[in-house]
């Protein structure tokens, strides 16, 4: 035998897998899990943006993801459970789906149904309301009974309460029919025909030749008519007030889908001003809340990301992301002023004046600053995002000088955190403007949310860049963010 022959013969009698080891279990897929922002209204009305759905590990454009013709985020009975820093805030169920019908839509796709506010725990354990009892009804262990309302005997006129000599005509049983099988029938009292009035007024008349008594009659009873007497009085003891009252008109019907500015259902006609649609403005968005939302059947229950500092910690971590945020400012117009020298071989006039409208050391000027803080890894390390917009001050008196040094916003966008030593460690910077955000988009903090269903947050950003809006995904490690989903830019 060759010694490939016994090469070969003893590679078959050796078991693939050797006693005790046990194969690999393959990842359970749990299902889809979908990321959302829920657009809260101030007067209630909200609706819902797809963003990413995660599929077999991999994260997917929620608006393009099986679109025929609905997306899969968007259809009907679709439950999102809507998350601020990772404590649920609300449910939102999804009924119908709104397509734009412009070309460069922001949103190309739009989710409206019905909202409720709170956690799920007092939504589905919340007691069910019952209207109050009305008067009169026993609500003992008994069947139900109708009573008269003590009050309507006491007010009864004595003239109408029947005599106790003389029973009352409408206490007499109605006659007995010779027909048998015909239906029964109520007999009217012989107190409301009109004989046995005019026989009543004559017994009531003074005798002829007396005084007749100095009365004046009744303006009420003297216009009365037999047909204007009041009916008997209700039996179910409720007041006027309590009583149900029948009103003609439309019922109230939900918003239709078609008033939403430059959307219309799926297989709709298009509307005239669906090619325009609304432009939202400032004022819109100050009024606002964007609220990241979650839909998976059968992931994790929402854990809190948020992170307590100590006494007098805060304000120290704010002033030290302040100097940061300077420093990242200065270096980012260093590396512009160096790219413009590098560019022409020789300075220019307009050159010159850039290096001498900004002085080598200044104080930029921030505005609309904000610091958040988050317990993202669930090891009490705290994860800061700080946000901020700056500008130059204004040179001095005499300083050449262009106005766009002046009126020129840059944006900021830091994340870092600080170690055992107090150190900041920073894993993203953004600094950017108007006029390079295609290097660097503009990127404005939604909130943190469990994107991937392991327990750990991430950080939800909405960017803004050449290309148009969009969203992103960022997972905090230890030395940087590392992007997880991008809409505008799809791996």
């Amino acid at each position: 035998m060759s010694a490939f022959a016994s090469f070969s013969q003893a590679q078959e009698e050796t078991p693939q897998i050797a006693v005790g080891e046990r194969k690999p279990e393959k990842k359970k897929d749990t299902g889809p899990r979908a990321i959302a922002v829920v657009q809260l209204r101030d007067n209630g009305k909200a609706s819902l943006v797809p963003i990413a759905i995660l599929i077999n590990g991999k994260f997917w454009d929620a608006t393009a993801y099986k679109a025929d013709p609905v997306p899969m985020a968007l259809e009907t009975g679709t439950v999102y459970e809507a998350e601020r820093t990772g404590n649920s805030v609300g449910l939102f169920t999804v009924s119908t789906a709104l397509h734009s019908n412009a070309v460069n839509s922001t949103t190309p796709w739009l989710g409206t149904g019905n909202w409720l506010p709170g956690t799920p725990d007092t939504l589905t354990r919340a007691p069910a309301k019952v209207e109050n009892v009305p008067v009169g009804i026993d609500t003992g262990d008994q069947p139900p009974r109708l009573t008269k309302h003590p009050d309507a005997t006491n007010s009864a006129p004595a003239s109408t309460q029947p005599s106790s000599s003389q029973p009352s005509a409408s206490a007499q049983p109605p006659p007995q029919s010779s027909d048998p099988d015909a239906p029964p029938r109520l007999k009217k009292p012989e107190s409301s025909t009109p004989d046995s009035s005019q026989t009543a007024q004559n017994q009531t008349a003074p005798p002829t030749g007396s005084k007749p008594a100095d009365t004046k009659p009744d303006a009420k009873s003297a216009d009365a008519k037999p047909t204007d007497a009041p009916g008997p009085a209700s039996d179910s003891g409720a007041v006027e007030s309590g009583r149900p009252r029948l009103r003609r008109g439309k019922a109230v019907a939900e918003p239709a889908d078609e008033d939403i500015p430059g959307y219309s259902k799926v297989g709709a006609t298009p509307t005239k001003n669906a090619s325009a649609p609304r432009v939202a403005t400032a004022a819109d968005q100050d009024h606002l809340q964007s609220i990241p939302a979650v839909s998976d059947a059968s992931g994790p229950q929402p854990r809190a990301f948020t992170f307590e500092w100590l006494k007098d910690e805060e304000p120290e971590k704010r002033q030290q992301m302040i100097v940061l945020a300077k420093e990242q400012l200065r270096a980012y117009l260093d590396a512009r002023a160096k790219a413009r020298t590098a560019a022409s071989a020789k300075p220019t006039a307009q050159t010159a004046h850039h290096a001498a409208a900004r002085p080598a050391k200044f104080d930029p000027i921030l505005e609309n600053t904000q610091m958040i803080t988050y317990d993202l890894w669930n090891s009490n390390q705290p994860i800061i995002v700080f946000s901020t917009e700056a500008h130059l001050p204004p040179p001095p008196a005499g300083t050449p000088h262009s106005e766009t040094d002046t009126e020129l916003h840059y944006s900021i966008m830091l994340v870092a955190y600080p170690d055992i030593y107090n150190n900041l460690h920073k894993l993203y910077v953004g600094v950017t403007d108007r006029f390079h955000l295609d290097l660097t988009p503009r990127l404005d903090l939604v909130d943190a949310v469990d994107a991937d269903g392991d327990g750990r947050g991430e950080l939800l950003f909405k960017e803004t860049s050449d290309a148009g809006p969009g969203w992103i995904i960022y997972r905090a490690t230890g030395d940087k963010l590392w992007k997880m989903f991008d809409s505008l830019n799809p791996e």
